[in-house]
């Protein structure tokens, strides 16, 4: 089980931290406001592909931080004692 936990976690550090950085560049607008990280992403009509890729894969870090962890830490554990209880449950 400790191996589960530590890849989720490393999952959780890694892509949030790749989140974090992207958010810090495309989601605030500004040091001093209170909206940073959470405001909306707003790219000029002078966006280059590497800006759209930046927010592409800001979403796609996003959402392996979140499934990514859950898989580890519920999914898999779940599914593991689910097994030895029908393992269990047949013998």
């Amino acid at each position: 089980m400790a191996d589960e936990f530590i890849k989720g976690l490393g999952i959780f550090t890694a892509a949030g931290l790749g989140w974090m950085v992207l958010a810090g560049w495309y989601r605030t607008p500004s040091f001093e406001s209170e909206q940073q990280l959470v405001s909306p992403v707003e790219l000029s009509d002078s966006a280059t592909m590497f800006d759209t890729l930046g927010v592409v894969l800001m979403d796609a870090f996003f959402w392996f931080t979140i499934i990514g962890a859950l898989t580890f830490w519920v999914v898999i554990p779940a599914i593991r004692q689910t097994r030895e209880a029908l393992e269990e449950r047949a013998q």
